[in-house]
């Protein structure tokens, strides 16, 4: 029997139609710290396009998590991590070290050099 015919059966003759509620998997949420001031986390991410002559752009954003505020844009067809590390040692003497860092898993952000050499405190 197919379930449309049994809810079409049920409904003709009056009959309530009980429906099974689907089990919902519930998590604990993991605690996010809470931003506070400025200068306390900053977010990295590259943003992507493309030209009208097929070539690839890439963007580094810095953003401060707190602010909004946009500290940092770089765009070139290519961007290695020892760029990235330039921009952030080039923001770290500017507004001072960030508290933490969050970006994700791309290679520039995992490379031997950004995770090797971490900035000294200035």
């Amino acid at each position: 029997m197919n379930v449309k015919r049994v809810y079409r059966l049920y409904t003709e003759e009056g009959l309530a139609v009980r429906r099974r509620k689907r089990k919902r998997l519930v998590r604990d949420r993991a605690a996010e710290p809470r931003l506070v001031r400025a200068n306390q986390e900053w977010a990295m991410n590259f943003i992507v396009d493309g030209l009208a002559n097929d070539r690839v752009v890439r963007i580094l954003s810095v953003v401060d998590a707190f602010t909004r505020e946009c500290l940092a844009l770089e765009a070139d067809t290519s961007l290695g991590s020892g760029r990235v590390t330039r921009v952030l040692e080039q923001l770290i003497d500017q507004r001072g070290l960030p508290e933490n860092v969050r970006s994700d898993n791309g290679p520039e952000f995992t490379s031997r050099r950004m995770l090797g050499n971490p900035p000294s405190d200035r």
